[in-house]
């Protein structure tokens, strides 16, 4: 997506209203570093962008980031503990494998943390099932036998997860495209996005 000429994600924006200007953000599975250059641009921040594709570091690049190529579910031992401000995990929760591991890791080098993932419960993922069917949308568009996703999750599953693993929620924002949820989010919200801190 070319920033400049599209309106910017409801999920970009939420994202970005949390970081401070100035901040030092790490983006772990930065993709082709569209909200790394969006959070350089609207917030002055700086950092680092980390994925594994070679066609998304290459990507990175070309747009003047600074970028690692890294398997984030082998750790982040390269970086050490509160060396940023943000450490942001979008849409790319659902891909990991150790996912206790990648958010504790988060955790550690991070003063606080950013995660935004699709929303499981969503209504229309829902009936998707209650169709006898694996949910594809906006958010989830791969197909059963294609998805990277293999941990998806509700908002109470991941409220739950920080419950149990002394984590605090400091702000949460659920959203479906455009507009923001309030009433009940986890049946009406396909995407939302946590700030987190270590309890």
């Amino acid at each position: 997506m070319n920033m400049e000429n599209a309106k910017v994600r409801h999920d970009f924006a939420t994202i970005a209203a949390w970081v401070k200007p100035g901040s030092r953000v790490l983006d772990l599975g930065c993709g082709d570093g569209t909200l790394l250059k969006y959070l350089k641009d609207s917030r002055q921040a700086h950092g680092y962008g980390v994925d594994i594709k070679d066609a998304n570091i290459l990507a990175c690049v070309k747009k003047g980031l600074n970028v690692i190529q890294n398997d984030l579910d082998a750790g982040l031992s390269g970086f050490e503990a509160g060396s940023f401000d943000h450490v942001i995990l979008s849409q790319t929760l659902q891909a990991m494998k150790h996912i206790e591991q990648v958010i504790a890791e988060m955790l550690r080098v991070g003063k606080e943390a950013i995660v935004a993932f699709p929303n499981f419960g969503y209504w229309r993922h829902r009936v998707q099932v209650l169709q006898g069917r694996m949910p594809v949308s906006p958010n989830l568009p791969y197909q059963w036998h294609d998805t990277p996703n293999i941990h998806l999750c509700t908002l109470k599953d991941f409220e739950a997860f920080c419950a149990t693993h002394g984590i605090r929620i400091l702000e949460r924002v659920v959203m479906d495209g455009e507009r923001e949820i309030g009433l009940l989010p986890n049946i009406r919200g396909s995407v939302a996005a946590y700030r987190i801190e270590r309890g």
